[in-house]
């Protein structure tokens, strides 16, 4: 997992899978700091191949902890299967999802 700051905007790249054996980075990565609390968030999350619903649940209670602390919390540029995952578990209607990373960031 990758962390950048673009335009003032924390950015993670994730790539593979998303699991229960590693979906802890996530949540960590995820977490909300008191130095982070009116941040915009962005996942990238392109390269991931696969996400299970231990990744579901840390995603849903990272926006829950963003949304409590005025921060936001974005997908970006959804794979094709974890489209469909987000899609079916209906985590597009709670999380905001762009086609494109550049979209996140500028809407």
């Amino acid at each position: 997992m990758a962390v950048i700051t673009v335009d003032g905007i924390r950015v993670l790249a994730v790539a593979g899978e998303l699991n229960a054996d590693n979906v802890g980075t996530l949540g960590q990565a995820l977490r909300v700091g008191e130095d982070l609390a009116s941040a915009l968030t962005v996942l990238d999350l392109g390269a991931v191949t696969f996400m299970d619903s231990s990744a579901i649940n840390v995603l849903v209670a990272a926006n829950r902890d963003a949304a409590a602390a005025a921060g936001q919390l974005r997908m970006a540029a959804l794979s094709e299967p974890v489209r469909r995952v987000v899609e079916i578990v209906g985590l597009d209607t709670i999380i905001a999802c762009y086609p494109t990373l550049a979209q996140a960031l500028t809407t």
